[in-house]
């Protein structure tokens, strides 16, 4: 990427950090809360699925808003854990926690449709040889479910590498801090002479997106193969 400024490179390595903490930090969040979804019973799951798909269905920049009102300085979180030394807004860490709120139920589906495509009666079969729910989990539906997952990061990395209104809410759009690839296009695009720039991170950006979708779609593929040939 050589034909990358040093500023549009420093977007693009600031994007790829946030985008890999954002999906590490969020996956085994999302394999518990796409399990417990698909396969428990239990009062308020309706709820739990509206709060995960809420992100979807909000304008970004209410996500942001209510991340800044939580977690920031004066948030009820954000206070308490600055004592620690624990601060989000306006810093790179708190574009990952946007990035992955807003990618959360993206991963969480992939991976639900996958622990629902696992028969159950592999599960049960396992309980039956005396395997606890844990083990059974960890050696059957972990395993069967693998290529979801797999799909789920990969669709949760490309949605937060795209992320801005959520992220440019939360933590603004600070030069070598917080300026990912979309609020650096929104940057170079207000200033006269910016638009090749812009251009640029545009197609880096399409390029990361496009290799993300076609990734996700293998893998979706190589799922589908595998449960039918269980």
């Amino acid at each position: 990427m050589t034909w990358l400024g040093p500023e549009e490179w420093q977007a693009v390595a600031l994007s790829l950090k946030v985008a890999l903490w954002a999906t590490l930090g969020g996956l085994p969040l999302g394999i518990l809360t796409a399990y417990a979804l698909a396969r428990w019973s239990f009062p308020g799951k309706q709820l739990l699925n509206g709060l995960v798909h809420l992100p979807l269905i909000l304008p970004p920049v209410v996500t942001g808003y209510l991340l800044l009102l939580t977690f920031g300085t004066r948030g009820p979180i954000g206070g308490a854990l600055q004592e620690i030394g624990i601060t989000f807004a306006f810093r790179w860490t708190g574009a990952a926690l946007a990035a992955g709120i807003m990618a959360f139920p993206l991963m969480v589906r992939a991976i639900r449709l996958s622990v629902e495509a696992v028969d159950p009666r592999l599960e049960e079969a396992a309980a039956t040889l005396g395997a606890s729910r844990m083990w059974v989990f960890a050696t059957v539906t972990l395993p069967l479910s693998l290529p979801g997952i797999l799909a789920g990061a990969v669709l949760a990395f490309a949605k937060a590498m795209g992320e801005f209104g959520a992220t440019i809410t939360f933590v603004s759009n600070i030069p070598g801090e917080t300026r990912t690839m979309p609020s650096a296009i929104y940057a170079f695009l207000q200033v006269p002479g910016g638009e090749s720039s812009a251009l640029r991170l545009v197609a880096v950006s399409v390029a990361i997106a496009m290799s993300a979708l076609l990734l996700s779609e293998m893998l979706a593929r190589r799922a589908a193969a595998r449960v039918a040939g269980a």
